[in-house]
């Protein structure tokens, strides 16, 4: 046959050498230090006159894969992740049931509170169906696994949403002076919940045409195309530092000496709020820097960043639910009120099992005892 010659073609790390196909060969290069260290890749050419569609990597060790060089510490960072990912889906789903059955409290603040609880505990959830892809699996980039990042990305945007309706609300309510009566639930719920749908389909757009591997999943964070819903979590970040800062200013002066109800609620929201947007912000940030090269930087990184992802649940519900004194308040008398109503049943049945006699206590008069 005819002496070929295949022109030279670029995959993204290195041009290749003219080669001849007059026979299968394969051409080799060392691994860049742009992708990999140390080791070599190669692509084959074959007999068609072409390159073969892919490289082939596979002898080549990835930059992100430090978990050969700290391989102890990525085991810890793994029972930590897991332990306060379970740590704050009980205390979320704990502070769900409290916003559920609390219908006295059920405020379009504290609606608010659960909806953020929500994301979370829906965004733990899809945390842990990650963790039952394998290798072989995030290699195949199966479609169902597509759509469990995609979805749990989704989840990952409405927390910062959800942060953003927070603040949203305690600016109108405390800047802005806007009576919070005549504010609409819809309204928050679609900030919330529908805006960012657009946002990953455009994502999941952008990944299926320019990015469609790995399912979707593990590949170095600040590329071009994560920045479709990285950007605007960012731009939310940003619109409540300032919402923040202008709530602040108004309660240091002129809110200082009111002590009504309200204010002192509203004083209390923001603090929980100031504790935790820094708090989820930093945690977010975290996937943009660089922890340096030295082994102390790294491993502290590790470990910092394994800690504030797992329990970001925990803290929301601590700071919404738990400290909250409104929903303290209602759970203490709903409990006070199940002990009376469990105290009479209680006396009811001991009177019903007493014998017939003319002594014998009547239900109408335990009825009024316990009212008295």
């Amino acid at each position: 046959s005819a002496f070929q010659f295949i022109p030279q073609v670029f995959d993204g790390v290195e041009i290749r050498a003219l080669s001849s196909s007059s026979t299968p060969i394969s051409t080799k290069h060392f691994c860049t230090d742009l992708i990999v260290h140390g080791g070599s890749a190669y692509r084959e050419c074959i007999d068609n006159g072409t390159w073969a569609l892919k490289s082939n990597y596979s002898s080549c060790e990835p930059i992100l894969e430090e978990k050969r060089k700290y391989p102890m510490h990525y085991k810890i960072a793994l029972i930590i992740n897991y332990l306060g990912h379970c740590i704050s889906v009980g205390a979320l789903v704990v502070a769900f049931v409290l916003f559920l059955c609390l219908r006295s409290i059920r405020c379009l603040r504290n609606i608010i509170h659960w909806n953020l609880i929500t994301t979370f505990i829906l965004r733990n959830v899809m945390w842990f169906l990650l963790q039952l892809i394998d290798h072989n699996i995030h290699e195949s980039n199966e479609p169902w696994c597509r759509l469990i990042t995609t979805i749990y990305n989704y989840f990952v945007v409405t927390n910062f949403f959800w942060m953003f309706v927070e603040g949203c609300y305690l600016h109108t309510a405390i800047v802005m002076t806007y009576s919070t009566d005549k504010l609409k639930k819809w309204v928050f719920l679609f900030i919330g919940w529908c805006i960012p749908c657009p946002i990953i389909v455009a994502w999941a757009i952008g990944k299926l045409y320019n990015e469609n591997e790995q399912c979707w999943f593990g590949k170095e964070p600040g590329k071009y195309i994560d920045y479709i819903y990285q950007g605007p979590v960012i731009l939310v970040l940003l619109i409540n530092f300032v919402f923040l800062f202008n709530i602040v200013r108004i309660l240091m002066t002129k809110l200082r000496a009111s002590t009504t109800s309200e204010t002192i609620q509203y004083r209390k929201a923001v603090k929980a709020t100031l504790v935790l947007l820094p708090l989820l912000g930093i945690t977010y940030m975290l996937f943009f820097v660089n922890p340096g090269e030295d082994d102390i930087s790294q491993i502290v990184f590790i470990y910092f960043n394994s800690f504030l992802q797992s329990f970001q649940g925990f803290f929301v519900s601590v700071f919404y639910c738990f400290l909250n004194g409104e929903v303290r308040s209602a759970a203490r008398k709903r409990w006070h009120r199940w002990q009376d109503n469990h105290a009479l049943r209680v006396r009811v049945a001991r009177a019903m099992s007493l014998p017939t006699s003319p002594t014998r206590i009547s239900f109408h008069s335990i009825k009024q005892t316990t009212a008295v």
